[in-house]
This record gives C-alpha cells, structure tokens and sequence, in this order.
C-alpha cells in the first residue's frame, strides 16, 4: 500500500471512496469523495485499490474523481443478482474468495472496480451470503430464512427508531404536544423503557430513540408523555411498572353480568339458618361501598349471643371461575388515595356481595354463647342467611358508646377480649394512622385517624376474635386452611397498652415476621393458639380460600387439599406484596406532594433511628418517615425535634428536611 492508492472504508453503514494522501506508521491520511480529511487505521479499509490518483493535482478534481469512481462503482454493483448468484452457489462447500467472486459476477477481464463493485453489492445485501471482505460463504436455506427475518426485524428496529426520535422532537417543539400519530409499538417500547430500563425487552431499540431525539435522559421520557397527554402528571408509575391489573377482562364481565342477573333464592338452601330476623349492623368508614362484615348482640335468658357475621362470597363466585381466577391473580383489593382496584368488579363488590342495608344476602356467621358476665360458654360456626339493620360511620358509633345502646355492650365485650388477648401474650401495637384522600380539584385531605377510638377497636377485636375461632373450628376438624402464625417477638419491650410513638416503633421493629402455612401454628403479636383471616372475603383472597374450606365441613363444594392450598398460597404471594407496596407508595405520594406546597412549614418529628450521615425521623403530622441530614445539634432515639421542610418532590420520592 502507498500512496495515491485508491481504497475504501465503511463509515456509518455507507462505503467511501477515498484517496491515501499519507502513510503514518499503522494510521492512513485520506481524501474522502465528501472532500474531509481523515486518519484511519488500514484495518478499516473495506478494499485497496492498484489504481492510484496523482495527490499533486486539485482538490477539487481529486474529490470530483473520487465521487465518479465511487458512481461507477455503485452502478456494476446494481448489475449483481446476489439471489441467483446464491442458488447457483449454495450446494458447493467451502469459502469463496474475492477474485473468483468476481469472475463469477463478471465477464473477464475483471477490474480493481469489478472487485470494489462485488463488495459494494455483498455489502448491502446480507441475506444471502456471510461475507467478511474478502471471503463468500453461502448461507443455508433454513439460514437464509433466518437472516430474512434478522433483517426485516432490524429495519422495523430502524424505523422505529426514526418515527420514535421523529415523535419526541415534536412534542418537545411543539406547545400543545405532537400532530404527528405514532404507532403502539414505539410509545409501548419508550414506556417499557421508562419503567424498567434495561430489563425492558425492547431497550436497545429505546435507547437509540432517545439518542437520536433532542432529549438527554430517559427520566425526560415521563414529561413528553405528561406533554403528549398519555400519561397524567401524577401517574401512578409503580402500578404500571409492576403490572398490576387495573381493568377486569371482558370474560370477567361478562360472568359479572351474567351473576347480577340470576334469581337466587338462599331460603331454598336447607343447610343455611335463617338469622335475618337478628339485627346486624355496620360499622365502618364513612366512603366504605363494599361491607363484608356484621355484627349482632342478643340479650338471652342466662347472658348475650355474640354474632360475627361474614358475607358468603362463594355463594357467588365459584372456584376456578372467570371472576375467581381474576380475584386469584390480584389477590386484594387496592385502596389509594385517588383510586381503588378492587379484587372483584364493583357490581359484586359494592352491591351482590356487599352486607348493603335491608338487603338478604348468604352469609357465614359466627355465634358465640356468653353468660352476662362474658364468659364464652360455647360458639359455633353456621351458613346462614342475614340482612343488615344497620350501617353505622365510626363516628356514629362512637357517639352512642356510653348510651343504653348495643354498641355499649359491644364495646365493654371488645374491652375484655383484649385484655383476655393481652394476658395471652399479644402484643398491642398502638400507631394512629393517616387517611389520606384526593378530590376531584386534585386538592389533598388528610385525617389522622386514632385506630385506639372506641368504635375502630371494638370492630378490630370482633373481626380478631371471630378469626381465631374460625381457626379453631377449622382445627377441631382436621381442615388445612391458609393459617397465619407468628414467632415470639426477638424482645418485648412493654405489656399492655404502651401509648408512646417511640416504644411503639422498636417495638414493631422487634416482631418476628408472619408467616403463611396450612397447619395452625399460635400467632404470639394477637395472643391467640390458631387464626385465619376470613372477614373480608370481598377484599382478600386468602379469605375467599379459608370460606370455602368452611363451608366444606358443611358440604358445599370439595375441599383444598394441603398441597392444593399451598400451591395457590405461592402464586398469590407475590401480588399481595405487590399490593402492599402500591397502597403504601401511593399514600406517601400524595403526603409528598401535599408538602411541595409546604415548603418552610416547620412539623413536629420523632427520632427513631440515628445512622453516622443521617437520622431516621418521623413527622408525626402524616405518620411519614423521612431521612434528616446531621446538624451542630446532637440526636438519639427518641428525640422530638421540630423539622422544616426544604423540598418536597412526589414523583422522585425526595423529602429533605433541616432541624
């Protein structure tokens, strides 16, 4: 190789037409045909040329001879049919090299711009044969097939790539979003790409987009949908990113629809006892639209008939049905300040299967004989059919604790169930919870809810005590359920009631973790031998499980086997947690974004963890962990401190707080 010498390169995808001005060592100084100046490698060169240009001449009349050459080259490559070439080809073994290529492409005698032209066409054209400079090795068949497919999936890739970057452009440019329609697949593949970054499928595909747009991060990505009107500013991300459903299928629909409609008379059911004579209440929150839990107090002869009452949501939803398998695959139902994805639709969970008032509706109740000084002298378990009386507000419930009223009674039967808990070895863990709400106006509320009131725990110990029993009945008679169990806590650090936010929270922090099984195991944080959780079957899955397996003992349906019910307990683990961490991010969402209008509110914060570069605070107001950087001022646990806040921004879950 020397100077003068005609060569070529590939640059960006095209093949250039050069001359060699100079020769450095390993590095080449070239004249392209676009008139620049380049130093290159000699391993880049694609083909080296016998046919030299004199360097001595213009510039203008060398580039002009290149871009000729280079014109001449491309229209002999057009002349190459590398298919038929291939079909000819294919059968023979072995590498073909570039003169006998050529001679094949070509009538003699063949040219340095015969071989230059062979290069040019195997090089656009890789379907047919590999093709490494200077070696041809045809492609099999079955290859061919695949390298088809490769190519066309690489130029949809392309494609998307531009209308993507296309997209992006213009609705960055333009004030009302984008005019231009871009199809799924690229709002899909950018979203994916939002969500899970390099875990995404398609994120070599997005990240191209995002380089070949004006953007700088895929973090900008959630302002252009913002923009673009396909998401909202306030989009709930960790819904999308962890794929919980938020709309029911059209077969889950159509089941809802075809159940709404159905006739079912429950006074034809033998097995059930009529109780609708017993007046049940309500007693939940003030938005509640689904009740799936009541309760009866009766004056008897010799004391009080206790009845926990449970709506049977099996008498509707069977197993293995359209809407059971949907419940299966959520698992819960997801309560959030500006939204709620219920388990099952709403027109069984708000109306089929909701305890609404006057309205007959299946049940599984709980009756527990007491004498008058509330002493369980025996209980039993029964189908049932029940109607509420009542539907009362905790606050409602609340004003009549004191007065001649059953709630009175109600409460001083709690009181004790408590204390009966509390000398078992429970552990009361006694935190005030945030309710936190969004209006339509977008404006926040918030309640600090006090879950010590009369009325909230007098509806908790109830649902505890009936739990526990129907874990004994379920016990008694050899049924596997899904038993929830708890270890002895690592430390107790108070008895009885402790109402210290502090002693609280390491107390919490001391509890063993629950545990899921289908034997019963005691439960040591509710001080009982054995419990299930049944008294919201419209809310949790697991309650629908523990209902059917009752009313097995009873002969309506087959049981769950162990094995059965273990199965189900690890496919539905996974979305409960998903659930869990929904409900909780989202509330702490919408804190946040209540406090980037707070900026310089100063609110009263409890130490609970101190770390060399920060402490673990809590602001009491909201019930919201934060992290607080250190100051001249010397923290431990249990410190009340007052707090500023500095910024606050929802979306990137950030909090900074200064003393």
């Amino acid at each position: 190789m020397i100077k003068e010498n005609i060569v070529e390169y590939i640059e960006q995808q095209k093949i250039i037409c050069a001359v060699i001005l100079q020769v450095q060592k390993n590095k080449l100084q070239l004249l392209n045909e676009n008139n620049r100046e380049i130093s290159l490698s000699e391993n880049r060169l694609s083909h080296i040329s016998s046919v030299c240009l004199d360097t001595s001449l213009s510039r203008d009349f060398i580039v002009s001879q290149l871009k000729q050459l280079s014109q001449n080259r491309k229209k002999l490559s057009q002349t190459i049919n590398i298919k038929e070439l291939w079909e000819i080809l294919h059968e023979e073994s072995g590498d073909i090299d570039l003169s006998a290529m050529t001679i094949f492409c070509f009538d003699p005698p063949v040219t340095t711009d015969n071989e230059a032209a062979v290069i040019r066409a195997f090089f656009y054209d890789r379907e047919y044969f590999k093709f490494n400079k200077t070696v041809f090795i045809p492609y099999t068949p079955e290859q061919v097939k695949a390298r088809k497919r490769q190519i066309k999936e690489a130029e949809k890739r392309e494609g998307q790539i531009q209308r993507g970057a296309l997209w992006i452009n213009e609705v960055l440019n333009n004030k009302n979003g984008s005019n231009t329609e871009v199809d799924r697949d690229i709002i899909h593949i950018l979203k994916s790409y939002y969500l899970f970054n390099n875990n995404s499928d398609s994120h070599l595909t997005a990240r191209n987009i995002i380089k070949k747009s004006s953007i700088n991060s895929p973090e900008q990505l959630f302002n252009i949908f913002v923009k673009a009107g396909i998401w909202d500013k306030n989009e709930n991300i960790n819904l999308l990113a962890l794929q919980i459903p938020t709309v029911f299928s059209k077969d889950v629909l159509e089941h809802e629809k075809r159940l709404t409609a159905a006739d079912t008379n429950f006074f034809n059911d033998p097995l059930r006892k009529d109780l609708t004579d017993i007046p049940l209440i309500t007693i939940d929150g003030q938005s509640t639209l689904d009740f799936d839990d009541a309760i009866s107090l009766e004056n008897t002869e010799n004391g009080y008939r206790l009845g926990v009452h449970i709506v049977d949501v099996d008498a509707y939803i069977k197993s293995n049905d359209p809407i059971d398998l949907s419940a299966r695959d959520r698992a819960s139902s997801i309560y959030m300040p500006d939204d709620k994805l219920p388990m099952i639709p709403p027109r069984l969970s708000e109306d089929l299967c909701s305890l609404k008032e006057n309205e007959i509706r299946p049940g599984i109740s709980t009756i527990i004989k007491m004498s008058r000084f509330f002493e369980i002298q025996d209980y039993n378990v029964v189908p049932s059919i029940i109607k509420v009386h009542k539907q009362m507000s905790y606050s409602e419930a609340n004003l009549l604790n004191g007065k001649n009223d059953p709630i009175t009674t109600l409460y001083k039967i709690a009181t004790l169930l408590r204390e009966k808990r509390l000398k078992a070895g429970a552990i009361q863990i006694t935190l005030p919870e945030v309710n936190v709400w969004v209006e339509e106006n977008q404006e926040i509320g918030y309640l600090k809810i006090d879950r010590e009131n009369p009325s909230r725990m007098l509806v908790s110990e109830m649902m505890i005590f009936a739990n526990s029993l129907m874990a004994e009945f379920l016990s008694k008679n050899s049924m596997p359920a899904v038993f929830r169990s708890q270890a002895q806590p690592k430390q107790r650090l108070f008895k009885g009631i402790e109402t210290s936010l502090s002693l609280n929270f390491m107390q919490r922090k001391q509890l063993s973790r629950a545990m899921i099984g289908t034997d019963p195991e005691s439960h040591s944080g509710l001080g009982v031998k054995a419990y299930v959780t049944a008294t919201s079957p419209i809310r949790r899955y697991h309650d629908l499980l523990t209902q059917r397996q009752i009313k097995a003992l009873f002969g309506y349906g087959k049981a769950y086997t162990k094995s059965e019910l273990d199965t189900i307990i690890q496919s539905v683990s996974m979305s409960i947690a998903n659930a869990g961490r929904v409900q909780a991010s989202r509330k702490r969402y919408w804190i946040t974004k209540y406090l980037e209008s707070k900026k310089g509110t100063a609110y009263e914060a409890l130490v609970l963890d101190c770390h060399r570069d920060h402490y673990n605070v809590l602001v009491k107001e909201f019930m919201l962990e934060a992290k607080l950087p250190p100051s001249g001022i010397r923290l431990k646990n249990g410190d009340v401190v007052q707090v500023t806040i500095q910024h606050a921004d929802a979306r990137r879950d950030q909090l900074s707080l200064f003393v």
